[in-house]
């Protein structure tokens, strides 16, 4: 089993590193400090479980677990404060440690994660695409609901997310955020993707390409080698 801890406070992580090094069948164990840096390394150790704070800087680990990319890992929450367990099991955790804890809750937590484990679903069941994006501004963290989210293009190391309410830039590459956000996008072009639900109407140019219309009034790039792709949604 692959671990992350989140926790702002490094007398947490360090405590629960120890007692997780008992555990026998832990693989691998990784630390964040924070809510933007557990989002930053999730796609590279890729964990079966979270073991996350609520209460950190920017980003709330109740924030952190409605952003999670499918397939997303289990959550168990972390923390002093027993007043968040209804909404930490609205968020799907599976457990909800309460600071401080023993060995033998921590076991427990643990057991519940490798029973869910064992039990999770086929790799060929669809899995819900991520909500909403957590992306780090100067002075704070933007919040993008998926479903406000009009079509994306890329911008060398980052991407553009266009909005009615602006164009964050988050770093990402388009194919990357494309496995998060699930099948409501689709490419259109090699460097741009659009949401299925904001496209009006389609516009054939005469070379093959075209552009998509969308509800918001926007023209997106379409290529002949996505044009197939795009059309089949509507058929």
């Amino acid at each position: 089993m692959r671990i992350l801890i989140v926790d702002d406070e490094r007398p947490a992580r360090d405590k629960l590193r120890r007692m997780l090094s008992a555990e026998p069948d832990i693989s691998a164990i990784e630390e964040a400090r924070d809510g933007v840096e557990a989002l930053e390394t999730l796609p590279a150790f890729a964990p079966d479980l979270l073991l996350l704070d609520i209460q950190m800087p920017e980003i709330s680990g109740l924030d952190v677990a409605a952003s999670l990319p499918a397939p997303a890992p289990l959550v168990v929450f972390v923390t002093a404060y027993d007043e968040y367990a209804i909404r930490a099991f609205d968020a799907n955790a599976i457990d909800y440690l309460l600071k401080p804890y023993d060995q033998p809750r921590l076991q427990r937590a643990l057991q519940r994660a490798r029973e869910r484990l064992a039990t999770q679903r086929p790799a060929s069941t669809p899995l819900p695409a991520v909500g909403q994006l957590l992306i780090p501004e100067r002075g704070g963290t933007r919040i993008v609901k998926v479903e406000q989210i009009q079509w994306i293009e890329t911008a060398d190391n980052y991407v553009i997310l266009h909005t009615a309410d602006g164009e964050p830039l988050m770093r990402q590459t388009l194919a990357g955020l494309l496995e998060k956000l699930g099948p409501r996008f689709i490419r259109c072009h090699r460097r741009a993707a659009v949401q299925i639900d904001w496209i009006a109407s389609i516009i054939n140019h005469d070379k093959g390409d075209g552009e998509l219309l969308l509800r918001g009034g926007a023209r997106v790039p379409l290529s002949r080698q996505y044009r197939a792709d795009v059309v089949a949604h509507f058929q």
